[in-house]
């Protein structure tokens, strides 16, 4: 199968080429920038010298000829591709937060009118398989919402109230430098940003309510001096008390099949540069506190867009994604 990388040039963009280079079912035959249009893709990720040979090209949707395309886009562009795309029969999937939302909330979290809507599946695999199967536009979601989703997915329905804190390594902010992500504004420290206004927050409640749950939901993310990785603590108040040995049940038969979950102790390390996101859970009374970690970059991005892809197209889900963390 034929994919394009649309907006190749970013870290996400650079993970996509990694993982889908070992893919046993695709070829990438364009990825797209328009800043680095003619340059080979290896002067810009150096790390994928000698496993690929492609050029960066223009995004000119019409030369555009693939199965599937990605959209590696920077939110609000993303919107400017699908109906194009759709027309002329490639599948997408977008990573950008275009289509993640409904309309009116789109807009109002992003600020701009979507001049390009429609109903698109949220690509969180582990809880929207059915309808990403038979979808040809799937949105892939935020990397805070995947690791707090499925850290309170279990216990949703039981839930009056969920607090997501979340550490998330430098790279979730992107290659472009700026002051919060300079070296030594970021390094032996430890910051909290868009404190109660993160825009990740309406997929976190969405993903909730679909569970069936009318919890109210709060999420405060912090900067950690790490390259990779995403550390969530979920706070879940439930209605009821409920013991340690139910909760794990709840947990393991929640997960039963799904490959990529694993419930043992999270660390950043064991997670790094796979797709992999590991839970563990604790309780206290009515307070169960749930710990996930994800690799923002895999699981939280590129990963889990490839995940989406091998549903979409009927691949085995775990193909090119059966890599171990890269522990230490």
């Amino acid at each position: 199968m034929q994919v394009t990388i649309i907006g190749a040039s970013g870290y996400t963009g650079g993970e996509l080429i990694r993982l889908l280079l070992t893919h046993p079912n695709t070829e990438i035959t364009a990825a797209t920038s328009r800043s680095l249009a003619g340059q080979k893709i290896t002067d810009h990720h150096p790390h994928l010298t000698g496993l690929t040979d492609l050029t960066f090209t223009n995004p000119d949707i019409s030369a555009i000829d693939c199965d599937i395309a990605f959209l590696a886009v920077p939110h609000t562009q993303a919107m400017g591709y699908v109906n194009p795309l759709l027309e002329q029969g490639i599948k997408i999937i977008d990573l950008s937060a275009d289509y993640r939302l409904p309309k009116t909330t789109y807009e109002e979290t992003y600020g701009v009118p979507h001049v390009a809507y429609r109903e698109a599946p949220y690509g969180l695999c582990e809880l929207h398989r059915d309808e990403i199967k038979n979808a040809s536009l799937v949105a892939n979601p935020g990397c805070f919402p995947t690791g707090a989703t499925l850290a309170a997915a279990p216990l949703a329905k039981d839930a009056s109230l969920v607090i997501y804190d979340s550490k998330s390594g430098v790279s979730g902010a992107g290659d472009n430098p700026s002051t919060v992500t300079h070296y030594p504004n970021v390094a032996d420290t430890l910051t909290a940003y868009k404190i109660t206004t993160h825009r990740h927050t309406p997929e976190m409640r969405q993903e909730l309510s679909r569970l069936g749950s009318q919890a109210a939901c709060y999420f405060t993310p912090h900067l950690i001096p790490a390259n990779r990785g995403i550390l969530t603590t979920a706070h879940i108040m439930l209605h009821e008390p409920m013991e340690q040995e139910d909760v794990e049940k709840r947990f393991r038969e929640f997960y039963k099949n799904e490959y990529f979950v694993r419930l043992q102790t999270p660390s950043l390390s064991h997670v790094r540069g796979s797709n992999f996101c590991d839970i563990a859970v604790e309780v206290q009374d009515r307070r169960v506190v749930c710990v996930s970690a994800i690799d923002n970059l895999v699981k939280g991005a590129a990963g889990q867009a490839i995940q989406n892809m091998n549903i979409m197209c009927g691949y085995r889900e775990q193909a090119g994604l059966s890599h171990a963390g890269m522990n230490p």
